[in-house]
């Protein structure tokens, strides 16, 4: 079965994309899905306005998508707990530079699962 992550990118997206700061304030999303070991596809989404439905809308906007991870470098508590409620695994990738580096790190099982002690504030703030 693949895995369909998502990953808050820089544009123009991709596997050589810089890693987006803050997974609701992100240009967009590049989105990867794996087989085991194995990249099968690499695409890119927009993200969506943050206003509507604040830090909520965009976990729902994922899980349409088909999103099943993440990787992120930051969030708040609030969407965190939003992501575990529509059965999104949220993986702490703040330590890679792109998004290549970090979905290799998840397949290599090197990024530890998103928890409280990894949340901001929210807002962008770190």
């Amino acid at each position: 079965m693949s895995t369909k992550i998502a990953i808050p990118s820089t544009a123009p997206g991709g596997l050589e994309s810089p890693l987006g700061a803050h997974f609701g304030h992100c240009d967009l999303y590049t989105m990867v899905s794996i087989e085991g070991k194995k990249i099968l596809s690499v695409d890119v989404i927009p993200n969506m306005p943050h206003q509507q439905g604040g830090c909520m809308a965009p976990v729902q906007y994922l899980a349409d998508q088909g999103a099943n991870k993440l990787i992120a470098g930051g969030m708040g508590f609030r969407p965190l707990m939003g992501f575990n409620q529509v059965g999104i695994d949220v993986y702490f990738g703040g330590e890679h530079q792109t998004v290549g580096q970090a979905v290799k790190a998840f397949i290599e099982g090197q990024l530890p699962q998103f928890s409280q002690e990894h949340t901001c504030g929210g807002g962008g703030g770190h």
